[in-house]
């Protein structure tokens, strides 16, 4: 497996997918669910993104785990289009926890990674309990034929109470998840859009050998902080209209981050 993500300084662009078939908020046409992500990857690809990640996000409330085939069958139709018309590469995430159906989608798709909650250790998320997966995960992984896809697993996730494993550090979470075969691990804040804590980044970066990723919250004022201590950095709320996750993506907000970028690279 090649793992492109090492020392990449990869910005990867987050399409937030418009609620999907059987949700409370389904507007009631697919189509337009999958012209909408198109033309955001578009929009990320003509700025100078060149890695995308989809994720359905207003899917609101989530299901903890186990998501409707519906819900698969068109992140998987999202997913390939997406990468269809962009040719970059692009991950999926399925919430809450899905992992196993983003995997599933990944490799109907063709796309280069998942983004998995739930990797190591339990968790208390909004959706209830969530234990760990690295196990079946992985067995499912060789099961399908979907090796070259890559895992990347958030490690004391956002949006969670992590009393159970209070003492247990995040560098030695990220440690448990790079000893079970996590292909990169992501560090984020408390909640989407709030930055992660830099120093946590840096040593999380050295208690591991895989790439080490932020989840949230990264700026155009923050960057330049971020980038030396992580391989790659996820953004989806700054490239959005007003910098919350629920607008759409700016091209302005875009370009002007990349350029920033290109500088500090």
């Amino acid at each position: 497996m090649t793992n492109f993500l090492k020392d990449s300084k990869a910005i990867i662009g987050m399409i937030h997918v418009d609620a999907l078939p059987g949700t409370p908020k389904f507007g009631g046409s697919v189509r337009a669910i999958v012209d909408k992500a198109v033309q955001e990857a578009k929009i990320y690809r003509n700025a100078g993104i060149n890695m995308l990640a989809i994720e359905n996000m207003h899917d609101v409330p989530y299901l903890n785990r186990q998501v409707g085939d519906e819900i698969v069958a068109a992140m998987t139709i999202v997913g390939y289009e997406v990468k269809r018309t962009t040719q970059l590469r692009c991950g999926i995430q399925i919430l809450a926890g899905a992992n196993f159906s983003a995997l599933a989608a990944a490799q109907s798709a063709e796309l280069d990674f998942i983004r998995a909650e739930g990797f190591v250790f339990a968790h208390t998320a909004d959706e209830g309990i969530i234990n760990a997966d690295a196990g079946a995960l992985l067995r499912y992984r060789r099961q399908i034929g979907a090796d070259e896809i890559l895992v990347l697993t958030d490690i004391k996730k956002k949006h969670s109470a992590h009393a159970l494993t209070a003492d247990v550090s995040l560098a030695e979470t990220a440690h448990a998840a790079e000893f079970f075969l996590s292909d990169g691990v992501i560090v984020t804040g408390a909640a989407t859009g709030l930055p992660a804590d830099v120093a946590e980044v840096a040593t999380v970066q050295s208690a591991v050998e895989i790439p080490v990723l932020v989840g949230s919250g990264v700026t155009e004022e923050n960057v330049a902080q971020f980038l030396p201590v992580a391989d790659a950095l996820i953004v989806g709320s700054y490239f959005k209209t007003g910098g919350h996750w629920t607008q759409p993506v700016d091209g302005d907000r875009v370009r002007s981050f990349m350029e920033k970028v290109s500088k500090l690279r």
